[in-house]
């Protein structure tokens, strides 16, 4: 699917794309898709059939290739093609270092197995929080349509959340964003509900220097379209016996 007018040039290993100013893995990748790929993706989220929205207040959601029962996912089906190619195959093409492969070398079946996908218009957020015991400690998100700040935040040390982030990772379109480790197990993560994302710069981004262009962004703002995000991970608990009861748990 790589477009020949946007050719993707994955970095040898992650490493190249590690984001220092924080303090476990994590990394960054501005260019992970071509422009045509994320239309093309975008086309089919956006022409799922209405069975597969899940409304909530302020936005909508899409769980693929099912929701999670008590942390499980029911049977081992796979990802629809459109959500393997590219990005499981550029996922798993990327070696970590030269004794792990790729990010889900360790995890039990070896890729994700479980994608969602989050649509935010301007104005939306989601408040801060854990994504829980139920994946491998890897989330892989790729953005599309448009830029926003994610913040990272700390618990204080009465249990209390520091309402002020800790850091500030800037996803722009195209991207993917790896989180792992105690980013992803001690640290929270949350988007504010506001249509511009202020104070942007090179002291407040982590991720300032793996941007694909900083320019947009050098009055300090970044005005918010409607983003897309896709999420990518490995449920550790898959149950057989959702093979059998899939008529009474399917989705169109």
């Amino acid at each position: 699917m790589d477009s020949p007018s946007s050719p993707i040039r994955l970095p040898a290993s992650l490493e190249a794309s590690k984001i220092h100013a924080l303090p476990a893995a994590a990394y960054y990748i501005a260019d992970f898709i071509s422009e045509e790929e994320e239309q093309a993706i975008l086309h089919k989220v956006e022409t799922a059939p209405k069975a597969r929205w899940r409304q909530l207040t302020h936005r909508r959601l899409q769980t693929w290739p099912s929701d999670l029962v008590k942390d499980t996912l029911l049977g081992a089906r796979p990802l629809p093609a459109w959500l393997e190619d590219p990005v499981v195959a550029r996922i798993l093409s990327i070696p970590v270092s030269e004794s792990e492969p790729n990010l889900f070398a360790s995890s039990p079946h070896g890729r994700p197995n479980h994608v969602l996908i989050n649509e935010y218009p301007p104005n939306t957020g989601i408040m801060p929080h854990k994504d829980g015991s139920a994946y491998y400690p890897v989330v892989c998100t790729v953005s599309l349509g448009s830029s926003l700040c994610l913040n990272l935040y700390k618990s204080k040390e009465d249990g209390a959340l520091d309402p002020e982030p800790v850091w500030r990772i800037l996803q722009e379109p195209r991207s993917l964003l790896v989180t792992t480790a105690d980013l992803y197990s001690e640290y929270l993560h949350g988007i504010e509900p506001i249509s511009t994302d202020v104070d942007i710069s090179e002291q407040t981004i982590a991720n300032w220097s793996l941007l694909r262009s900083p320019s947009p962004y050098q009055d300090g703002l970044n005005e918010r379209q409607t983003r897309t995000s896709l999420t990518y991970r490995d449920v550790l608990k898959v149950s057989k016996l959702g093979n059998k009861l899939r008529p009474l748990f399917k989705r169109l």
